[in-house]
């Protein structure tokens, strides 16, 4: 694995899962997920700089200075078959890397899992929040039902984490697609049925952005509807990626990784 975009703990599985964080989000997010998706799946979660491991480092806020570095360190990584999972801004991240990495030798992701982020060329229904004054932008967080109102009441955590979690909001906020062709892989999308921040059918505009297949799951719950390791919806991601593995493996049509 390269450096320290990744926490490559989990090292066994015949595909590696990368799995991109909503805003504020980081590796731990997706622990749960790894004995759960093993032994087949081997998740790799993606570390921006400004959280955990790397919180240290200034944190992107622009779509565009994040995705040439991010891009090289994927490709440097991929040992094996791989897939992209993404939710909330991690959604658009995986989707902008998936298409930059179609041009690129070591190829594209069997698949894309969305989660919880409305397709890419669609306007936000609500106004930018990454500018709030801090008590409004806080309690806008708390909305989403995503962060810990433990840590919402400790005024020297808020401080730490704040500019990071602000610039993960403008990052999002100020994103437009520069995906200027449809991708040529399969799509699955996830989203709760009482997200505040999408809609149903704004999940299924999914299809839109790809010549590939697409399938569209509702789950019950909000924006965070697959915290904690929601049984339901690994057992839909472990089967679509899966289904993809096998496709691949029958076509050899996928094979820049050996």
């Amino acid at each position: 694995m390269t450096g320290l975009w990744f926490d490559n703990r989990a090292s066994a599985g015949e595909l590696r899962l990368f799995c991109f964080a909503h805003a504020g989000g980081g590796a731990a997010f997706f622990y749960p997920w790894r004995a759960a998706l093993a032994p087949d799946i081997a998740v790799t979660p993606v570390v921006l700089p400004g959280r955990e491991a790397r919180w240290r480092e200034p944190p992107y806020r622009r779509m565009e200075a994040l995705l040439a570095p991010l891009c090289d360190a994927v490709a440097a990584a991929i040992d094996r078959p791989f897939a992209f999972f993404g939710h909330s801004v991690g959604a658009v991240i995986a989707y902008e890397v998936a298409a930059r990495l179609s041009t690129m030798v070591r190829g594209s992701p069997l698949c894309l899992v969305v989660s919880a982020r409305r397709a890419p060329h669609l306007p936000s229904r609500r106004p930018p929040i990454h500018e709030l004054p801090t008590e409004r932008f806080l309690a806008e967080l708390q909305a989403l039902n995503g962060t810990a109102d433990a840590l919402l009441r400790d005024p020297a955590l808020v401080q730490a984490l704040l500019p990071g979690l602000r610039a993960d909001f403008e990052l999002n906020e100020s994103y437009a697609p520069s995906v200027t062709k449809s991708l040529a892989l399969p799509i699955s999308a996830l989203v709760g049925d009482r997200d505040p921040l999408v809609d149903v059918a704004e999940m299924r505009r999914w299809r839109e952005v790809t010549t590939g297949t697409f399938g569209l799951r509702v789950f019950n719950g909000d924006h965070f509807f697959l915290a904690g390791g929601h049984v339901g919806v690994l057992d839909a991601i472990r089967s679509d990626v899966l289904r993809q593995l096998r496709v691949a493996m029958v076509r050899q049509d996928r094979c820049a990784w050996t």
